[in-house]
């Protein structure tokens, strides 16, 4: 793959600590859950992965849209991210939920969610990785 854009970012001291990007756009506090045993004040590593996949998510629905000719402009796209133990580890899951125009015929709104799912690189990046849901409302 030759990159045609590369995003930086550097994350200090680990779930309790800041993340900045190279160009200084983002830079903000993390701390855990509190379901994690974290104090919550800040933003943690799954909230931002969720904010990521949705939008992406969304870019693609609109391109694959946009490719066949049906307006998707108003979709929304919401990603829940869960962490819990995975043997002596942790594992994340997925779900997205899709919410369609009003309008948009069920099995074409279908259709162009799972062309999103096979072109959006955050599901290209996941696939096979963790469990992703599709959840069209």
């Amino acid at each position: 793959m030759d990159a045609l854009y590369t995003a930086v970012a550097t994350a200090t001291h680990g779930r309790e600590g800041r993340a900045v990007t190279s160009d200084g756009k983002l830079d903000l506090g993390l701390s855990a859950p509190a379901e994690l045993g974290g104090d919550g004040k800040g933003t943690n590593p799954e909230q931002l992965f969720a904010a990521g996949y949705a939008a992406c998510f969304g870019s693609a629905l609109g391109a694959v849209g946009r490719a066949a000719k049906v307006d998707v402009s108003e979709a929304a796209v919401t990603a829940e991210v869960g962490i819990g133990k995975q043997g002596e580890g942790f594992a994340l899951a997925v779900t997205l939920r899709i919410e369609l125009p009003d309008g948009l015929e069920e099995e074409t709104g279908r259709k162009l969610v799972e062309q999103a799912h096979q072109v959006c690189p955050y599901s290209n990046a996941t696939r096979g990785n963790i469990p992703v849901e599709l959840v069209i409302e």
